[in-house]
């Protein structure tokens, strides 16, 4: 059997998690299925959290550390992309006024 990681790691999430067709894989250019693999990575670390509160996670996070780790990353990816949209002013630092 041979080992074919461009399989497993770009041609089966796309067919599966996406929902893409093997026409359409074949039809894109490789750039852009990274592209789009790494947009579904980002979306779903955007709304791995959702629907959980702040007491939720502290709850959780007593039998399972890592997961503040990962709700805090959740945090910073969702301010990052309020801010590019406009919905979220970035905060002002104390380096930014110098």
């Amino acid at each position: 059997m041979k080992v074919a990681p461009e399989a497993v790691y770009l041609i089966i999430p796309l067919m599966k998690e996406l929902g893409m067709r093997w026409d359409d894989i074949k039809k894109s250019p490789r750039h852009e299925l990274e592209g789009i693999l790494a947009a579904w990575g980002i979306y779903e670390q955007m709304h791995a959290f959702d629907g959980y509160t702040p007491d939720d996670i502290n709850e959780q996070s007593k039998n399972r550390p890592s997961l503040r780790s990962d709700y805090n990353k959740y945090m910073e990816i969702n301010a990052k992309y309020q801010e590019k949209i406009g919905a979220r002013k970035k905060t002002q630092s104390f380096k930014d006024l110098i």
